[in-house]
């Protein structure tokens, strides 16, 4: 165990879920905690600590607590981050870190002036325990929108079925959620489907969500003017209106390293992407990325080449290759000869690259995604329409939003084994870049709403403040309190 830095004000344990999509936001949202005066303490396994190294470097006041992650038979070994598991092993990522528990506990004890308050994942449940027993507060940060919190805390708390277990297409109802949202079965998240009543892993899931409408707050990162009936919903839902939407959690406009520094400092940044962007003309490019999760079948793989090739727009294309997890040979191949095909109208980038700058591009025109939230989000404030091809997790919820209620996107393709049809692919990849798309004048209001409600008196920027102060002023209230000493 490792212990690093100084701060002042408040002290604040943040404790991120190691996955991209987890882990970025809530380290912008620590960002913003340092500069409204708060002390942090961020908790993170060996392995996890380079992701840290651009917020540390403009915060130099952040601690770090480094615990060693916890002994897991069923992950590899040296896997300590999502991105880097084999495909079904999530679950397991998991239930390993509850494991972090009891060290955290002693931690916790071991300090002379301990944090007052755990800010930590919506897949870090078992941290509200932790809380209660220490005498704190626990505040719950989702990296996904209002509309998804609903749906999860509605999943665990009436664990639904489909109206026949036996059809993937049977569906499951949300009456109680605004606009009444009803999925098919196989589009509801695989971690609820894959629950099995006594099963170990599978109640220490349903534990922790539950666990999480327990906690003191919620932080989500959304805002009002795109989700305000969904976190409305939430208010009365938990019973209180300790519900804060701080986004979008993205750097600002004029901050260039922590855009390009977003995947971690071991991310490859191809220098030519904007000098190729700069190229192209205003809203021509259609941009391919489906989030450091996903990666396509080989099959997949022809169809969307095919799509692009077909289409005639301009398109950068991000693909994320296999990990150890997958058959090797059968996924994320690109189509032979495809980049000499394309060469000069398209280019590849293979691993991460710095979506946030490129979606900010003038030449964006459109966004083919996975609808993950933070895509999602960075499209928003960008003012990009999107090309919905939800997967898995959230983002079938999410693409509901965009594409039924929002209207800035259009679905092209569902589910994490679909295969596109290449003619209709290219057809939408080619109107995605028309001059006279409707999701285009939309997107443009979007982002202005996201803009108004990040600006200093909006919104988010209210919310933000108001956590910071019931924090605080939480903080003056514990600090004639010790905390309380183990027992057993």
């Amino acid at each position: 165990m490792t212990v690093a830095g100084a701060g002042g004000g408040a002290h604040i344990l943040v404790f991120p879920y190691p996955a991209q999509g987890h882990l970025i936001p809530l380290l912008d949202l620590t960002s913003q905690l340092v500069r409204h005066g708060l002390a942090i303490t961020l908790l993170v396994t060996p392995k996890n600590l380079a992701f840290l190294n651009p917020l540390r470097s403009r915060h130099p006041a952040i601690k770090t607590l480094v615990l060693p992650f916890p002994g897991y038979a069923s992950l590899p070994a040296g896997v300590e981050n999502v991105q880097h598991l084999p495909a079904g092993s999530f679950r397991m990522m998991f239930h390993a870190l509850g494991g972090l528990y009891d060290p955290l506990l002693r931690w916790f004890h071991a300090q002379p002036s301990p944090p007052v308050a755990i800010i930590s994942d919506i897949f870090l449940g078992w941290t509200q325990h932790l809380a209660s027993k220490l005498g704190i507060r626990r505040v719950v940060f989702s990296p996904s929108g209002g509309m998804a919190v609903a749906v999860m805390n509605s999943l665990w708390r009436d664990l639904p079925k489909g109206e026949d277990p036996n059809d993937d297409n049977a569906l499951v109802y949300f009456p109680e959620i605004p606009n009444s949202p009803v999925y098919p079965w196989l589009q509801v998240s695989p971690l609820y489907r894959s629950y099995v009543e006594g099963d170990p892993v599978s109640e220490f899931l349903k534990d922790g969500f539950r666990a999480n409408v327990a906690s003191w707050g919620l932080v989500v990162n959304s805002f009002s003017g795109l989700e305000r009936a969904y976190l409305a919903h939430l208010k009365k839902e938990l019973g209180h209106d300790r519900v804060w939407a701080v986004g979008p959690l993205l750097p600002s406009n004029d901050d260039q390293s922590g855009p390009t520094e977003r995947g971690g400092s071991s991310s490859v940044w191809p220098i030519d992407i904007l000098s190729w962007l700069d190229r192209s003309q205003d809203d021509s490019v259609v941009y391919v990325c489906f989030g450091s999760q996903a990666v396509l079948t080989n099959g997949q793989m022809e169809a969307l080449a095919l799509g692009l090739e077909k289409s005639g727009a301009r398109f950068l294309w991000c693909v994320k290759e296999p990990t150890a997890g997958h058959v090797s040979g059968m996924y994320g191949a690109i189509p032979s000869s495809f980049e000499d095909r394309a060469a000069g109208r398209g280019m590849v980038v293979r691993g991460w690259a710095p979506q946030v700058l490129i979606l900010r591009h003038r030449s964006i025109g459109a966004f083919l995604t996975h609808c993950g939230w933070n895509s999602v989000l960075e499209a928003i404030y960008a003012g990009v329409p999107m090309l919905a091809w939800p997967m898995t997790a959230d983002q079938f919820v999410n693409a509901t939003l965009l594409v039924d209620e929002l209207k800035v996107a259009r679905t092209v393709c569902e589910g994490a084994g679909a295969v596109p049809n290449s003619d209709e692919l290219a057809r939408c990849l080619a109107e995605a870049v028309g001059e006279k798309r409707e999701e285009r004048v939309r997107s443009a209001k979007l982002r202005e709403a996201a803009l108004e409600a990040m600006k200093d008196g909006g919104s988010s920027s209210k919310d933000l403040v108001d956590l910071v102060t019931l924090l605080s002023d939480g903080a003056v209230n514990w600090s004639s309190r010790s905390v309380a000493t183990p027992t057993g």
